[in-house]
């Protein structure tokens, strides 16, 4: 069993309230899970206002198929999420 992991960390730029930031993590969040079939977490920084840090797994029987996953949702946010990305990294481990 192969776990890969993502771990992003956004700017939100326009971003005036705690109940802003919500709703676009909140929005990330479902798009990771709905689209790409993995789970997803607000894992910190959950009190500040300009920056949000969301993790994400994935469990498949393959390193190269639970990165190529990770890639293509990490392109989706970059290009479709208005945020500004400051740090990304992919891991995989095998259990």
């Amino acid at each position: 069993m192969i776990v890969s992991m993502i771990q992003m960390l956004f700017e939100l730029p326009d971003v005036c309230s705690l109940k802003d930031k919500r709703r676009i993590v909140k929005s990330v969040k479902d798009k990771l899970q709905r689209r790409f079939h993995m789970s997803a977490a607000e894992v910190d920084l959950q009190d500040s206002l300009s920056f949000a840090q969301i993790g994400g797994a994935l469990v498949s029987n393959s390193r190269v198929f639970g990165e190529t996953v990770l890639q293509k949702a990490f392109a989706m946010i970059e290009n479709e999420v208005p945020v500004r990305i400051q740090d990304m990294s992919i891991h995989s481990e095998e259990f």
